[in-house]
């Protein structure tokens, strides 16, 4: 497959200069920018996904809804429906997209809501519930919008500053927009990242004068049903599942399901995954089934029963610390 991909290089160098050059008119000022008054907090990536950005807002929300009014505004990737629509319990992710029902059903205190069209979801969040603070769900390619701050997620294993544009690579947008982030935080670091890593990788990003840089982990948590129940840790060593991924990165789940002894067959299917009726069917007949909770709304109503592995990042006491100092300025 890398042999495959090696051939879209000449592509690549195309792709990347057209990322460069869309960039340079919105920084001459060709292309229009708008600001608001409501602070707006983007957080995005340079790749394709699998940088962990929904963790990563789920994080901020539960620090900052009990100090804050905050409404979250997503693409709603891969919906099937289009405009502006606020996400409430009862939608399905067919309509709003698998990650904001994820969210939405997590925070209810929050406004959760998905439109496309940037500019115009964030007029109608202010209109709406005159927001203290607007997250702006991987935002960071929408130029059309001007952030307060900005956070940008690169995973551990997959730096921006080492990956190749598309399609060679998974680099959507070019190395040098890094520049734009106030916050740049290394996710699905080893736990715990040792001192000789940190230098390393600081020494690759380069951040700029200002720029804070954080290390986080993926700490997942205790097997759950549908109704929220913990699965006893008896029954998941002694049960074989079948693990249904349709995220961009299954490997850090797999590797902790593996080093935890859970014993499953693994069914990977590719990012935002809409199951289709024979694939269904073939998955009634594979129980039980663990998944992630991303690919669980999109499961539920088609399969009565599986069980969900909750995911977050974790941060050291330092890392805590800065992010905590980043969030203290909104």
């Amino acid at each position: 497959m890398k042999w495959l991909r090696n051939l879209g290089l000449p592509f690549s160098l195309l792709y990347g200069w057209i990322v460069w050059f869309r960039n340079k008119c919105y920084d001459w000022g060709w292309f229009a920018s708008r600001e608001y008054e409501v602070p707006i907090l983007c957080i995005g990536n340079l790749s394709t996904g699998g940088s962990g950005k929904t963790p990563m807002a789920e994080w901020i929300l539960a620090r900052m809804l009990p100090k804050k009014r905050v409404a979250v505004l997503s693409r709603g990737y891969k919906r099937e429906t289009e405009g502006f629509l606020v996400v409430t319990p009862e939608r399905t992710a067919a309509e709003v997209g698998d990650e904001p029902l994820q969210m939405g059903r997590k925070f209810p205190d929050a406004v959760i809501a998905v439109d496309a069209n940037r500019q115009r979801g964030i007029e109608k969040l202010v209109d709406m519930v005159d927001p203290e603070l607007i997250i702006l769900d991987d935002g960071f390619q929408h130029r059309k919008v001007t952030p307060a701050r900005a956070v940008l997620l690169t995973a551990y294993d997959e730096l921006y500053t080492e990956e190749a544009y598309l399609p060679a690579g998974n680099l959507r947008d070019h190395r040098s927009q890094a520049k734009r982030a106030d916050l740049i935080v290394v996710t699905k670091c080893p736990s715990p990242i040792s001192e000789v890593d940190r230098d390393r990788i600081r020494r690759k990003l380069a951040p700029k004068m200002g720029q804070r840089l954080a290390f986080a982990s993926l700490c997942y948590q205790k097997v759950i049903d549908r109704g929220g129940k913990p699965l006893p840790d008896e029954t998941l060593r002694n049960q074989k599942f079948t693990l249904v991924t349709g995220i961009a990165r299954p490997e850090p789940l797999i590797a902790y399901l593996k080093q935890s002894g859970v014993r499953f067959e693994h069914l990977r299917y590719p990012d935002h995954h809409r199951f289709t009726a024979s694939e269904l069917k073939m998955l009634k007949g594979r129980l039980p089934i663990l998944t992630t909770e991303k690919d669980g709304v999109r499961l539920e109503g088609a399969i009565d029963e599986f069980y969900v592995i909750p995911v977050h990042h974790c941060f050291s006491p330092g890392d805590a610390k800065i992010m905590e100092e980043f969030l203290s300025e909104f």
